[in-house]
């Protein structure tokens, strides 16, 4: 396993984002492993969620200027992160999110912060996808605007389960779209993880059964 891998699992076990145990996923599915970024609760932790974010971002896109969307709520400060850590990396992008309940006053509208233009690029940045619904709803709500197209969508970690179909929902959602969904790590890797030490065994067995029912055919 590639080092930053390693270092990005423990990171989201050290600050309590990658759980055990038994959770329901915003899918319904009943799942082994949760990924909570809303349990990202420091300076130090959100910046350094960002770093990994922004490494992934250059590894797949380069040094490209796009418009980071993050949705809410928690994609709202892995945006801000990101943008950070970018700008760091003298990438300087805007970034913008989404009001749960759309604004009737002040200066209205359903976003916040940059509003791109037609011709522009957005990159979603989001905790993790289950079976694709969180995405399919954020592209609902950036089909308002005009001439904007999503070049990609980032997430922590990649479930490898599967979707509406028996392909992972990150391949169904690249071929809904027609853009690509990259990950940090997937499943797979956290498993290779786990292994190295033997007291995981009960976890890295829960998340095989699970995996040998709801994982991904491809």
């Amino acid at each position: 396993m590639e080092s930053y891998k390693r270092e990005f699992i423990q990171f989201l076990e050290g600050a309590g984002v990658l759980k055990f145990g038994d959770f329901t996923a915003k899918s319904g599915r009943k799942i082994p492993y949760f990924i909570n970024a809303g349990d990202i609760k420091t300076g130090d932790q959100i910046s350094k969620l960002g770093e990994f974010y922004a490494k992934a971002y250059f590894d797949k896109i380069g040094n490209k200027k796009t418009v980071l969307y993050g949705p809410a709520y928690k994609g709202i400060p892995i945006a801000v992160s990101v943008a950070c850590a970018l700008s760091k990396n003298d990438l300087d992008v805007p970034f913008f999110f989404n009001r749960k309940e759309e604004k009737d006053h002040g200066e209205g509208g359903v976003f916040v912060g940059y509003k791109p233009i037609a011709g522009e690029e957005v990159v979603i940045v989001e905790d993790v996808i289950t079976a694709g619904t969180a995405i399919r709803e954020s592209m609902a709500i950036l089909s308002k605007l005009d001439g904007v197209k999503v070049a990609a969508t980032f997430v922590m970690v990649d479930r490898k389960e599967k979707g509406q179909t028996d392909k992972s929902a990150m391949a169904e959602v690249g071929e809904e779209y027609g853009f690509p969904v990259y990950s940090v790590v997937d499943v797979y890797d956290i498993i290779e993880y786990l292994e190295e030490k033997p007291e995981n065994k009960e976890n890295v067995d829960r998340i095989k059964a699970y995996l040998a029912i709801n994982g991904a055919k491809e």
